[in-house]
């Protein structure tokens, strides 16, 4: 990675100048941030499938969401719990390779029903295995969402979480544009319109990479990063500040992550909606064939990715509350713009409003699981059970959309908007309303006069002498303890 982006230590909250990953984490950065890259693909294939489905099976735009809720009802709603006690449990390395076993599984499985597509007189049952197909591949995209999401959060240095993350997530911009293309050229050509054959072979590939990724996890150390140590750096933190220690209150009283995940829940909504229904959008109030609408949907997340990349340099100085307060705000006007405006102008809406959403989740995420201790995985389990806001918005747009028109339903989003707008002035309170970035050098002397000048393990590991593993470290506390018995 260039730019200075792996240091050893230092301090600064500039991550750009100073680097916001350790070199013993660097493998394992990269690793993880490879999963965003195969989540992000499998997403930018789910919208248009749902036309294709729409046209080849003869299904309405309201069954056709069904895609939709088994991906984020059944993936991310249900499974997501237990992705999040499965990582309390077994830690990082096991989760993520349990969820690219699932990834790849849910992946092949759509190459026999996409076979027995051919010819069928049950369109319905066909359309009905790809959902069970889908619905096996989201529980193990919550698998490795509630894993890698957390795992980025909390490695050092803590300060500029927002930005790793964020950068991260970029690569899933970079995979989700690539779906549209692919079905632009393979889906919906002239060839291929009425066959879903070619689904098949998408998916075998997709499996493919899901495999080569597990076996490099597999073969690969991962340094862990311990709850007990997240929660003395989160009680030395609160001790700093003057205030109570919220970590310590147990997990249902923790509304920083609960509020969270309901601003998870609206955002992810909106977001589906916006890029579900985007060819119907097209198609309807620009008179635009899918062909052109499926390539101006990759343009759209094109934008998108490219909103990642500006939202990680603007993150590198902004405070991410008022980033996303500042996003939030533009969204809920291109929102209202969508739902009023006729033909080219708004789809140019359509497209811009994914500039602004580029930096939700993943600030969303680091800021409703930050400083919360013990309960850091627990939360990043119920932040990514947010996602299942995927599964129930669709449905009722899509209910709107053939009662009215799918213009008209794109009112549904605004409300959402409205209050993630004001969830982030409320974290933006609740955290010393910060205009900028803290520094390292901020966040170590605050823990250092809280705890009589001992720093906690989580905050020893943000400034590069964490052991590098598990085993590392309890070997380390053998030998220290060895010492003192020799000094006595």
């Amino acid at each position: 990675m260039a730019g200075g982006a792996v240091v050893a230590g230092g301090s600064g909250g500039n991550p750009l100048r100073n680097g916001f990953i350790k070199r013993e984490y660097l493998l394992a950065f990269s690793l993880v941030t490879s999963l965003f890259f195969l989540w992000g693909f499998a997403y930018g294939l789910l919208d248009v499938l749902n036309k294709h489905f729409q046209n080849v099976l003869g299904i309405t735009k309201l069954q056709s969401t069904g895609l939709q809720v088994a991906y984020f009802g059944i993936g991310y709603f249900a499974y997501s719990p237990v992705a999040g006690e499965v990582l309390k449990r077994r830690g990082y390395k096991f989760t993520i390779i349990m969820g690219l076993s699932l990834y790849s599984l849910g992946s092949i499985l759509f190459w026999p029903v996409a076979k027995y597509s051919v010819n069928t007189t049950k369109p319905h049952a066909i359309f009905g295995g790809f959902v069970i197909c889908t619905a096996v591949i989201a529980c193990g995209l919550a698998t490795l969402e509630v894993a890698a999401n957390s795992y980025v959060s909390v490695m050092p240095p803590h300060n500029v979480a927002n930005f790793r993350l964020q950068f991260s997530q970029s690569f899933n911009g970079v995979a989700s544009f690539t779906g549209p293309l692919i079905a632009s050229k393979y889906f919906f050509s002239e060839e291929n319109k009425n066959d879903l054959t070619n689904v098949q072979w998408v998916y075998l590939a997709v499996s493919g990479m899901g495999v080569a990724v597990a076996i490099a996890f597999f073969f690969t150390k991962l340094p862990e990063v311990s709850e007990e140590a997240l929660q003395a750096e989160a009680e030395a933190l609160a001790e700093a500040h003057g205030a109570d220690t919220q970590a310590s209150l147990p997990f249902y009283k923790q509304y920083r992550a609960i509020s969270g995940f309901v601003a998870q829940f609206l955002y992810v909504g909106a977001q589906v909606t916006i890029g579900s229904f985007f060819l119907f959008y097209t198609a309807e109030n620009a008179q635009i064939a899918d062909a052109r609408g499926s390539q101006l949907l990759s343009y759209a997340l094109i934008i998108f990715t490219v909103g990642r990349f500006v939202g990680t340099a603007l993150l590198a100085v902004v405070s991410a509350p008022v980033l996303l307060a500042i996003y939030s705000c533009m969204c809920v006007l291109l929102s209202i713009l969508i739902g009023s405006l006729h033909g080219m102008s708004g789809v140019i809406c359509l497209m811009l409003i994914m500039f602004f959403e580029s930096i939700m989740y993943p600030c969303i995420f680091v800021l409703g699981t930050s400083g919360l201790g013990r309960h850091t995985r627990r939360a990043a389990a119920l932040l990514v059970m947010g996602v299942s806001g995927g599964a129930v918005f669709p449905p009722i747009q899509g209910a709107l959309a053939d009662k009215f028109t799918t213009r008209t339903s794109y009112y549904l989003v605004v409300p959402c908007f409205v209050y993630i707008a004001g969830w982030a002035v409320y974290i933006w309170n609740q955290d010393g309303r910060r205009f900028t970035v803290p520094s390292t050098s901020d966040v170590e002397r605050e823990v250092m006069a809280a705890s009589g000048g001992v720093i906690p393990p989580a905050v020893v590991g943000g400034l590069g002498y964490a052991p590098k593993t598990e085993d590392e470290r309890y070997e380390n506390t053998e030998k220290d303890q060895y010492d003192q018995v020799e000094k006595v």
